[in-house]
């Protein structure tokens, strides 16, 4: 049996949280925790990877199109090197362009309004970085 994926959309104040089914075919929404600090954060990761029993998870990096880094990007590789540091389980990075905004989308055309997007917008955006993953590994780029 495969472990699951966990895939992490990261952001200042909430980190939305997914999980792939046990075949590692599709993503789900799982939680999103309210970041007081990293290291919060990434005990609560843990504990989630454990349960689960997570073999890889994606974290989210949001790459700016004209190549430059972006503050953002520095403070998501920190915390993605301080999570390797922690877990077992591998961690790698992917590429998480437009998937807030992609989330913030589905939703209003869901007309979900704007207290119950604010809710599951990180969430969704985790499963957008999840399933994403998971299409690139099947297609093999």
């Amino acid at each position: 049996m495969l472990g699951r994926i966990l895939a992490i959309d990261y952001g200042e104040k909430r980190v939305g949280i997914a999980i792939s089914d046990e075949l590692q075919i599709t993503a789900y929404p799982l939680t999103t925790l309210l970041r007081i600090s990293d290291d919060e954060v990434i005990a609560q990761i843990v504990q989630l990877t454990q349960k689960y029993r997570v073999e890889t998870i994606v974290v989210g990096l949001p790459l700016r199109t004209d190549g430059k880094q972006s503050e953002m990007e520095q403070k998501v590789r920190s915390f993605a090197e301080k999570l390797k540091g922690k877990t077992k389980a591998t961690v790698v990075l992917f590429d998480e362009r437009f998937t807030t905004r992609i989330a913030e989308r589905v939703l209003i055309e869901a007309d979900f309004s704007r207290k119950k997007r604010k809710q599951v917008r990180d969430k969704l955006a985790a499963v957008i970085i999840l399933q994403g993953y998971l299409e690139t590994r099947r297609s093999g780029c």
